[in-house]
């Protein structure tokens, strides 16, 4: 695979973060030790996005599903994200960082609530990249929250219903005025989406691989960055339409 095309690359990643556990299961240690390595990851990968110039990056942190966990798995996952949103401020600020959560993030722990608000509003003016963090996420929890929205206006007469489009429907979901992911990452080898952008992700290229998320690093990142500049995004057009489409856009 040869160099990556600067001017090729995916505006927006999102990455389905998955294989701590059994990373630590593997080592023989507690699964709190592979939450703990994968955070490593998650800044290396943030700002080596932020390097090539990737505009949006997604990251699946956790699920509505995940509160299910054992107690204390989610306290220590809490507790992470508590020591993260606390120690990489500064670094969102320096590189121009801004945050957005998605998801049902009133179930959060008030202190997480806390400093996830300060993080939002510190970083809500930087313009070099967008991290999103799916927190207490759902992709059906999302959707039916748009559909309620949606209703309650034609319910009361501001909307009628054959004005209700997909570009409607995306204005009302959590990632309003964000670009549907272009490529989605999901690490551990599962191939499913696990609930996560089901909306969003209706033509985006995707690409699984095996390496654990606590192992993903930098040059992983590359390769599927490489990965992704070999496909041919065709959005239902012939091959030859979309080459066409493509070249035009280049120029």
């Amino acid at each position: 695979m040869g160099t990556l095309d600067l001017e090729r690359l995916p505006q927006h990643v999102a990455i389905i973060m998955d294989g701590n556990g059994r990373w630590a299961g593997q080592r023989g240690l507690v699964r709190d030790a592979g939450h703990r390595r994968g955070k490593d990851a998650v800044r290396a990968v943030v700002e080596e996005s932020r390097r090539l110039g990737i505009k949006y990056l997604s990251l699946y942190a956790f699920s509505t599903e995940n509160w299910y966990r054992p107690r204390e798995e989610v306290t220590a996952l809490m507790g992470l994200l508590r020591r993260y949103l606390s120690s990489e401020l500064k670094k969102l600020m320096k590189h121009q960082i801004r945050v957005v959560p998605i998801g049902n993030v009133r179930r959060l722990p008030p202190v997480v609530r806390q400093l996830l608000r300060q993080t939002v509003h510190a970083t809500r003016n930087n313009t070099g990249m967008t991290v999103v963090l799916a927190l207490s996420y759902s992709a059906r929890e999302e959707i039916a929250r748009a559909a309620r929205s949606i209703a309650r206006q034609v319910r009361d007469g501001k909307l009628a219903p054959e004005n209700v489009t997909p570009e409607l429907v995306s204005e009302h979901l959590d990632t309003a005025g964000i670009p549907d992911p272009d490529f989605l990452i999901r690490t551990g080898g599962e191939m499913r989406v696990s609930n996560f952008l089901l909306w969003q992700l209706a033509y985006t290229e995707i690409f699984v691989t095996s390496t654990l998320w606590p192992d993903f690093r930098e040059r992983e990142l590359l390769h599927a960055l490489g990965v992704y500049q070999e496909r041919q995004r065709r959005f239902g057009r012939t091959p030859a339409q979309a080459e066409r489409e493509r070249l035009s856009a280049a120029y």
